[in-house]
């Protein structure tokens, strides 16, 4: 089976962090999650850019709608594929 990685949208770093920081307590997610800042098109600012965090799911073991449930939490999403 091939490896599956959810991506995370967050709106801030902050939220980022958090969300990584929740993911093993709420999902028993093993592999810490990797963090990415996705600034948008043609935008300079920092604070115009969204925060990814990339979940690695080798088991394919991952609830979609918790995690997107999760992510809105955060006035987030989870990226589908």
């Amino acid at each position: 089976m091939s490896d599956v990685r959810h991506v995370l949208v967050l709106p801030d770093r902050d939220a980022a962090e958090e969300v990584a920081g929740g993911l093993a307590d709420r999902f028993g997610v093993a592999e810490e999650p990797q963090l990415v800042r996705d600034a948008l098109a043609g935008e300079d600012d920092a604070e115009d850019a969204q925060w990814l965090v990339v979940v690695e799911d080798p088991a394919g073991r991952l609830d979609l709608a918790a995690l997107d449930a999760f992510a809105e939490e955060y006035e987030g999403w989870l990226e589908k594929p």
